[in-house]
């Protein structure tokens, strides 16, 4: 599949993912400058970017760009290399295979939009959906008690009707930034009638916003959407959205020492009933072999 397409049905989907691409490749590579691929989050790589004990190294580089929100440029240098020293934004990782090229590779994460749902139609309700979309934040109105899948803050600007479903759902969803347009005294009676454990009433904020004195519609839209910047960008709430994301399984490859992510492809062979990982084939063959002398 053409990778730009596949980009756009992982965009659609709001699943992160990391674009790589190859900017420098010294013979003896497979790969050359400009190959590209696209790492998903369980470790599956569409495209080439080099061999497999190439790839072992950018599926761990990349679960490090996921995580940390930021381009990471990969360096993979053969063993006892002197090669590209160490900077900051950089990673190296050496390559035990015979191949030992020397090569770079740019992991740019692809992160989808934090999502903020807003329930109400207020003047309040509209400036929290105009701010939230002047810092490229996705919007979408809901009616009801229906939380959107993904969703990092659910703001409740309604004024009066089941405000107290709609933040149970909100928080049964696993929002993160769970947000009350009332006074204080009125948050306080609407909580007071919702079981909650101390960890879920931490994610409901009201009244919602910084506190910053605000007072007309857009001042207090302002505030809430601030707040959320905060919460995002502090840490509080996820960069990449509530999917479902299998835990990262790691093997050592016995052979040559690296660390390896199992995956369907990863090589393996079953010895004595239990399961051993390897880089890449040859790592594969020299273990049977040794074992099998």
């Amino acid at each position: 599949m053409d990778l730009s397409i596949r980009e756009t049905q992982l965009r659609e989907d709001r699943l992160p993912f990391v674009r790589a691409t190859v900017v420098r490749a010294q013979a003896p590579t497979s790969a050359h400058s400009g190959d590209n691929a696209l790492v998903l989050i369980d470790g599956t790589i569409e495209g080439f970017v080099g061999g497999q004990c190439t790839e072992t190294s950018v599926r761990a580089a990349a679960q490090q760009a996921l995580d940390r929100g930021e381009g990471v440029l990969l360096r993979v240098l053969p063993a006892e290399s002197d090669g590209f020293p160490e900077t900051p934004g950089a990673t190296i990782a050496v390559n035990p295979c015979m191949s030992g090229g020397a090569m770079e590779i740019f992991l740019e994460p692809q992160l989808p939009p934090t999502l903020v749902a807003v329930s109400g139609t207020s003047p309040i309700a509209q400036a929290v959906a105009d701010f939230a979309r002047r810092v490229d934040y996705l919007v979408e109105q809901i009616s009801g008690s229906e939380i959107p899948a993904g969703a990092s803050a659910v703001i409740i600007a309604t004024h009066g009707g089941d405000e107290a479903a709609v933040i149970r759902a909100a928080l049964d969803a696993g929002v993160g930034y769970v947000g009350l347009v009332a006074s204080p005294r009125r948050g306080r009676s609407v909580l007071e009638g919702i079981e909650s454990s101390v960890e879920e009433r931490a994610r409901v904020h009201t009244p919602a916003g910084l506190d910053v004195g605000a007072r007309t519609a857009a001042e207090i839209g302002l505030s809430i959407v601030a707040d959320i910047v905060r919460a995002v960008r502090s840490g509080e709430l996820s960069k990449t959205p509530r999917v479902s994301r299998p835990v990262s399984r790691t093997a050592v490859d016995p052979v040559c020492g690296m660390t390896v992510t199992v995956t369907e492809s990863t090589p393996h062979l079953v010895v004595a009933g239990v399961d051993v990982w390897f880089c890449c084939p040859g790592c594969r063959r020299a273990y049977q072999k040794e074992h099998a002398a």
